[in-house]
């Protein structure tokens, strides 16, 4: 249970969280700023409480690995690497810029210190963790756990139901899933483009057990982590539910900032629902 000091320290590390993934799509002119909103409480809470790991030593053999499956929500993750020490803040505004190791998706070979593998084509991160997880759990005998973020829109594909199947065939329990149910995707509404419901009974039908909260309330966000740690024989799924854009006014629930980059007026509209001065989009915050 949070007490109110660890509350308001969460609340104020995810609002710095959105207000770098604003300025860092605003300043590549480019990015994904929908889906990297709707996951700022859950990297908060991983980060700062719940995942083991050391940004002193990313390579740290008894970390937690993190893959973000939707990895075009690399801004949110690019942000709570840098709050967390992994890399200098100020390397930030190079997203996307040419010779950056903050690229568009993550790329691992490019040596950003946190990145665990290269993701971006969806539908395929579940399974790289169905890796990850067989190998801590069946080979090397280590008790680390593997979190998997998934999107909503991507779980349409047939790849990702095949990695469900297999990580309850081999009674995965240090994998936790997490999937970003913010209900949208590039194309409009998840129900509408390519119906994934009823969610929670398909996945407790494919042998998951699932736990359900509101992504958005960090008390909520931290039970549900706190759930997903005890080991029951079965892999853990946790289905988020989210607001595309959250926090951000003329972006919330729209589709249409999937994959846009905010204007410089935008941009400052942003910052201030966000509770800063304009003048914080030149300059960093403390």
């Amino acid at each position: 249970m949070l007490t109110d000091i660890d509350r308001a320290k969460y609340k104020e590390i995810a609002c710095r969280i959105r207000f770098d993934v604003i300025k860092m799509t605003y300043h590549a002119g480019s990015g994904h700023p929908g889906g990297s909103l709707s996951l700022v409480e859950l990297l908060t809470m991983l980060y700062f409480k719940h995942l083991v790991h050391k940004p002193i030593d990313p390579n740290w053999s008894g970390r937690d690995r993190l893959v973000l499956s939707k990895g075009h929500a690399c801004p949110a993750l690019y942000a709570v690497l840098a709050e967390s020490g992994y890399y200098p803040r100020e390397e930030m505004w190079t997203l996307r810029k040419f010779g950056s190791r903050l690229q568009g998706h993550p790329a691992k070979d490019k040596g950003l210190p946190g990145i665990e593998v290269s993701t971006g084509s969806l539908g395929q991160g579940l399974s790289i963790a169905i890796g990850m997880a067989i190998s801590a759990k069946m080979f090397e005998h280590r008790d680390n756990r593997i979190f998997a973020i998934l999107g909503d829109g991507e779980i349409q594909e047939g790849q990702v139901w095949e990695a469900f199947m297999s990580a309850s065939h081999f009674k995965l329990d240090n994998l936790i899933a997490i999937i970003d149910n913010n209900n949208l995707q590039i194309d409009g509404y998840v129900d509408k483009v390519m119906c994934i419901y009823p969610l929670k009974e398909k996945l407790q039908a494919f042998g998951w057990r699932t736990i359900t909260c509101n992504g958005h309330s960090l008390d909520e966000v931290d039970k549900a982590l706190e759930i997903a740690r005890e080991k029951t024989g079965k892999p853990t799924v946790i289905i988020m539910k989210t607001v595309k854009g959250k926090g951000i006014s003329f972006m919330t629930n729209k589709a249409e900032w999937h994959g846009k980059a905010p204007s410089r007026e935008q941009a400052l509209i942003a910052v201030t629902d966000l509770g800063y001065p304009e003048n914080v989009l030149d300059k960093d915050i403390n």
